[in-house]
């Protein structure tokens, strides 16, 4: 996986001047922090790019600042990953899709495991 960069998930308010509140998770209360990642050995172009929620109680940060080259994009494996099927879409056009979330992310090392780390900084 290719992630982007981590930052918090925010709770919509229509009024631009009120203060920004964070999400946090239903089921842990923890804060909920957005990426957007890519899965670059996917062959569907319409499924290689989705949105995955962290749920941490501080934001998750890389451990290396490597990058794959041209990008903002670094290389990662997913800790605690679960998905959640949900309806989308609205009126006529409902389909079937999926809430990603992770606990938190490590380096991915090619050709082999990457060595455990803390789940965030």
């Amino acid at each position: 996986m290719q992630s982007g960069p981590v930052v918090p998930d925010y709770e919509y308010n229509p009024n631009k001047n009120a203060p920004k509140v964070q999400k946090r998770d239903e089921a842990t209360g923890l804060l909920q922090w957005k990426a957007n990642v890519t899965d670059p050995s996917e062959t569907n172009a319409k499924r290689a790019s989705f949105a995955l929620l962290f749920v941490a109680a501080v934001q998750p940060v890389p451990e290396t600042p490597e990058l794959v080259p041209g990008t903002d994009m670094r290389l990662i494996e997913l800790e605690g990953l679960t998905a959640e099927p949900r309806v989308m879409g609205q009126g006529e056009f409902k389909y079937l899709g999926y809430i990603f979330r992770a606990e938190g992310y490590r380096p991915a090392v090619a050709g082999g495991k990457a060595a455990r780390s803390d789940k965030a900084a």
